[in-house]
């Protein structure tokens, strides 16, 4: 297994060898049109509306926090929308994100990819959910996504498409 790597560049187009799988936090409550799923969206239409569709037909999957779907998008590319934020606004119960979520996503993700020999491919880091829309902690959810994270094939940085995209 692959160390932890940083790397610049456009996380909607992943530049890697083999199976890629770009990753990313979703809310619980079927929200879509901030941050990095623009870029998404503006690339592949395919993880939103599986992302919508997934939470519409809630009552009979398995939608809800630490739950992960994988949309392919490419042959050899997959979204995995990750559900680690408990709604969008920091309330009494604090910030949206949930670490406990996003690290059981990780950890699923990271056996999947290392199963399937991916590599995993997140916009940002835990410094950047912070100041994004999940307003976490970045010292919360580095200690307690690390590990998970760090069981991953490969895990890259990457910006938003700035753009970019389509």
């Amino acid at each position: 297994m692959s160390a932890l790597r940083v790397v610049r560049g456009d996380a909607t187009c992943p530049q890697a060898k083999g199976p890629k799988i770009v990753a990313h936090v979703c809310n619980d409550i079927g929200g879509w049109g901030k941050g990095f799923v623009l870029a998404l969206s503006r690339r592949w239409p395919e993880p939103e509306r599986d992302y919508r569709r997934w939470h519409r037909e809630r009552a009979d999957n398995d939608f809800g926090l630490g739950a992960v779907r994988l949309v392919r998008v490419q042959p050899d590319v997959h979204v995995a929308n990750m559900i680690g934020q408990r709604g969008i606004r920091t309330g009494s119960a604090g910030p949206p994100i949930r670490y406990d979520a996003v690290r059981r996503c990780l950890e699923a993700l990271a056996g999947h990819a290392a199963e399937h020999g991916a590599s995993v491919h997140i916009r940002g880091s835990a410094a950047d959910w912070r100041a994004g829309s999940g307003s976490g902690s970045s010292r919360s959810s580095s200690r307690s996504c690390a590990p998970a994270a760090s069981r991953s094939p490969c895990m890259s940085r990457g910006e938003a498409c700035g753009g970019q995209g389509g």
